[in-house]
């Protein structure tokens, strides 16, 4: 079987089979500035995300053995990007990311994760596919015969691996949740989690993560950008801005700025809507 099902632009449920996208539901949300920065897509609709989907099968193989992985970073900031410079920075020794086609994959190399994670949307289910998982390397995939998505068992992967400085990127307060109880049972290993796809979380949730997480991005989350504003957070990005959470997360941050020769103010800049 050849299955891959994600969240794509605007948190719409998308079905790809065999290089095909077979199903596209609502988005959530009806406009995303980046995606009119970058396609100049001004509004979200099924057939516009199905083009963008297509697009992405086509340009680079997403979802198909024909799968480009490397990439040199794409925007100035994201997760990828800045999970990249604490690569090349050696702050971390891996980061626990998702692919398509491979499932929770560990990787060491900063283009393999912006390759990535720079090209792809929220996956939610996938199928192994045996041409990325070569690239990849089977010893860096938790599963890969059934291309199994699970951060909290990457984690543990990772760690009975070797590695001590670990970034990881989860979806769900759960994930988060069990990495810090694991991170306080092994006291040698350092975790920093990066959270994404927070588009729709509750207030309790966004207050959770704000708690246990280093970096977050705020797609379209209106309770994460409301409690990053009570809390005064530092923050880099103006349409859809990154909050670090914690003091590392706001290192890290600064430390991209950095990397990228400081960033531009941007006036006027239009957010996600609506913001959920």
């Amino acid at each position: 079987m050849d299955e891959h099902v994600m969240e794509a632009l605007g948190k719409s449920k998308v079905i790809i089979k065999n290089g095909k996208v077979l199903k596209v539901e609502e988005p959530l949300i009806d406009y995303c500035p980046l995606f009119h920065k970058y396609r100049g897509i001004k509004k979200l609709t099924p057939q516009v995300i199905k083009e963008n989907m297509e697009f992405r099968i086509n340009d680079f193989g997403m979802c198909t053995s024909q799968r480009k992985l490397k990439m040199a970073d794409f925007l100035s900031f994201g997760i990828s990007e800045t999970l990249g410079t604490l690569l090349d920075e050696n702050i971390i020794q891996c980061a626990v990311i998702v692919c398509e086609g491979c499932g929770t994959v560990i990787v060491e190399d900063p283009e393999l994760v912006q390759g990535i994670g720079g090209r792809i949307s929220g996956i939610i289910s996938t199928t192994p596919i045996t041409e990325v998982i070569t690239v990849v390397g089977p010893d860096k995939i938790l599963n890969p015969e059934t291309a199994k998505i699970n951060q909290v068992e990457g984690v543990i992967k990772a760690i009975n691996e070797g590695y001590t400085k670990i970034g990881v990127t989860v979806a769900s307060v759960s994930d988060a949740r069990k990495i810090r109880e694991i991170e306080s049972q092994n006291k040698d290993v350092k975790i920093y989690i990066f959270t994404v796809h927070t588009t729709g979380l509750s207030r309790e949730d966004a207050e959770t993560l704000f708690e246990q997480v280093d970096v977050i991005t705020a797609c379209a989350s209106l309770q994460i950008r409301k409690i990053a504003e009570e809390r005064d957070v530092f923050s880099v990005g103006a349409s859809i801005p990154i909050y670090a959470a914690s003091k590392d997360g706001e290192k890290f941050l600064k430390m991209r700025i950095e990397k990228i020769g400081g960033v531009k103010e941007k006036k006027d800049a239009r957010i996600p809507d609506p913001l959920i």
